[in-house]
């Protein structure tokens, strides 16, 4: 493997490039004309630009990337997250012109791209479900049958969806037709698929991952967890390395579960299995992303792998020369999603020039971003800008080493979620491990951010005034 054409922008295609050009790998980056000027266009060996902003006329044009893949002799492909990472077709279409697609095969990712097909496949195996149907359904009046066995609140997902599009949660009977209807119209609209089924609604859950690593000899390893609980819209904003709340027991029994899913659909490659975690912590399987996630720094901070280098080896047919016994939990890692949103507008998207981009360096600090000084933030894609990460010894270390790595990351030209990260790590809640999904919906406020805010700024300035006082009186002793 000798040259890499990474289908994908921004932090995660610099992020794989890296990780390439360590591994004596050519690579070429694909960009829109809205990217013409991004790092990931600066750092490839080749660069070529394949089509208008809309990611519909770029970055989802797989015809286009295979005629460029081709066009420069490239031998695999890496399609990093979101866009056509998780996309059968497109691997299909890799496989279709000899071209390694740095990825699961493609029926794997059918099977796990569909909740159901996913729920069928792991059936056998024993792995703990929420209480629900497991087939596609339309008719309301079964519908009403269904949920009054289940018992309600119940939690109306979308088959193939993601991110809470097509998901209603239904309180009582009443509202059932309504949440439905909407549920499979919203499906429809995001995913082409308006399937939908119904499970039990688990209260106060925490959204727990598992990162695994499969290869074409037989061998599936899992690289322990990731808790990500703080969301908000149903998305991932703040994830952290190992949970706070998982035993060892209960860390090999999700774990061997999670690996049990893989095997269920013959996975190879990077992968993670999603379970929810309740009160009484019981797990339930909930779907298997089929691509690399977001927030796999905090693994490889723990863990000291590099996911990308494995997958990349796993791809090119080597077996995992790590067994599950040599995989040991060494700190705590915590990544924040900087996005560029206004936490103080419902989180709307904040499009803008920026005028200041200065990220914090130092021990413990890494930030995986796309974007630079002077950089316009387009409207055409995810609004994150970058990926916070710290490491420390302990989860506390990580967490004040986060709350530095915030008040040293200045941004100016549009509004971010920093002051909202702040306000988490520095949150009671938070602090002390006992938070789950509904965080944001407990705690989280615009007025609570506000006055947060004020109270920081309150302080700096008596810091500030403190040291001021003391230099004059310094100044004014004699010598």
């Amino acid at each position: 493997m000798k040259k890499i054409l990474v289908a994908n922008r921004g932090e995660i295609a610099l992020r794989i490039m890296k990780t390439a050009k360590k591994m004596g790998i050519r690579t070429v980056g694909v960009f829109s004309k809205a990217d013409r000027n991004a790092p990931h266009v600066k750092f490839a060996d080749e660069a070529i630009c394949i089509g208008e902003p809309p990611s519909s006329q770029s970055y989802l044009k797989s015809d286009k990337i295979i005629e460029v893949a081709q066009k420069l002799q490239v031998d695999a492909i890496h399609p990093g997250y979101g866009f056509l990472s998780e996309n059968a077709a497109f691997a299909e279409l890799c496989e279709a012109h000899n071209i390694t697609f740095i990825g699961p095969q493609s029926e794997a990712i059918k099977i796990m791209g569909s909740k159901l097909a996913a729920k069928e496949a792991v059936k056998t195996y024993n792995i703990p479900m929420v209480p629900g149907i497991d087939e596609a359904i339309s008719d309301v009046k079964k519908a009403k049958i269904i949920a009054q066995n289940i018992g309600f609140p119940i939690l109306i997902k979308a088959s193939a969806g993601g991110g809470g599009k097509g998901m209603r949660i239904v309180e009582k009977e009443a509202d059932l037709e309504s949440q439905m209807q909407r549920a499979i119209s919203e499906a429809t609209s995001a995913f082409g698929d308006g399937s939908v089924f119904i499970e039990k609604y688990v209260s106060s859950p925490r959204h727990i991952e598992i990162q695994i690593m499969a290869d074409g000899h037989g061998n599936t390893l899992h690289f322990f967890e990731r808790e990500c609980s703080i969301q908000r819209r149903h998305q991932k904003v703040i994830e952290e390395a190992p949970s706070s709340v998982l035993s060892p027991e209960l860390r090999q029994k999700m774990g061997d579960a999670a690996i049990k899913v893989a095997q269920s659909c013959h996975y190879i490659g990077a992968g993670t299995v999603e379970f929810l975690l309740d009160a009484d912590h019981n797990f339930y399987f909930l779907e298997m992303n089929t691509r690399l996630q977001v927030e796999h720094p905090v693994t490889e901070l723990i863990t000291g792998l590099d996911l990308v280098e494995l997958q990349i080896k796993v791809a090119r047919g080597e077996a995992l020369q790590i067994k599950q016994d040599d995989l040991k939990i060494k700190g705590h890692a915590l990544e924040l999603r900087v996005y560029a949103e206004d936490p103080l507008n419902d989180f709307l998207p904040s499009v803008g020039h920026l005028e200041t981009y200065k990220i914090p360096t130092g021990s413990g600090i890494r930030v995986d971003d796309g974007f630079e000084e002077g950089m316009d933030v387009p409207i055409y894609y995810d609004p994150m800008l970058s990926k916070l990460i710290t490491y420390g010894a302990s989860r506390e270390e990580a967490i004040q080493l986060m709350i530095k790595a915030i008040n040293n990351y200045h941004v100016k030209g549009v509004e971010t979620t920093l002051p909202f990260g702040k306000f988490v790590c520095e949150h009671d809640a938070f602090r002390s491990g006992n938070f789950d999904t509904h965080f944001v919906k407990q705690y989280y406020t615009p007025e609570a951010l506000k006055v947060h805010t004020e109270h920081e700024a309150k302080i700096a300035a008596m810091i500030a005034l403190k040291q001021y006082l003391t230099d004059q009186k310094q100044l004014r002793l004699p010598h």
